[in-house]
C-alpha cells in the first residue's frame, strides 16, 4: 500500500475509531497517527486470530483498521488519564 493510502485509512479509521471512543475527533493530525497505528495493531490482532490483515484501501481493511485505532485509542485513554465514553 503507498504512503497515501495509508493516510487515507488511518484519517477514516481514526476518525471514526475516535467518534466510538469518546465522541469526539483527537484532532486531525492524531487522528491520522492514531489511525495509522490502528491499522497496524489491528493487522496484527487479526493475523494472531488466523484473519487477513490490512490487504489495502478497502472496506475490509478500514474496519480491521477500526477496530485497532479503537483497541489504541482505549490505551491512549488509559495511559493520559482522559475520560472516554465507549459506546
Amino acid at each position: 500500500m503507498s504512503i497515501v493510502a495509508w493516510l487515507i485509512l488511518g484519517l477514516i479509521a481514526g476518525f471514526i475509531g475516535s467518534k466510538i471512543v469518546n465522541s469526539s475527533g483527537e484532532g486531525l493530525l492524531l487522528d491520522i497517527v492514531l489511525g495509522v497505528v490502528g491499522a497496524i495493531v489491528g493487522g496484527f490482532l487479526f493475523s494472531l486470530v488466523g484473519a487477513a490483515p490490512v490487504t489495502g484501501l478497502n472496506i475490509y481493511s478500514l474496519v480491521v483498521a477500526v477496530i485497532g485505532s479503537i483497541v489504541v485509542l482505549v490505551i491512549y485513554h488509559a495511559i493520559t488519564g482522559r475520560s472516554r465514553t465507549v459506546l
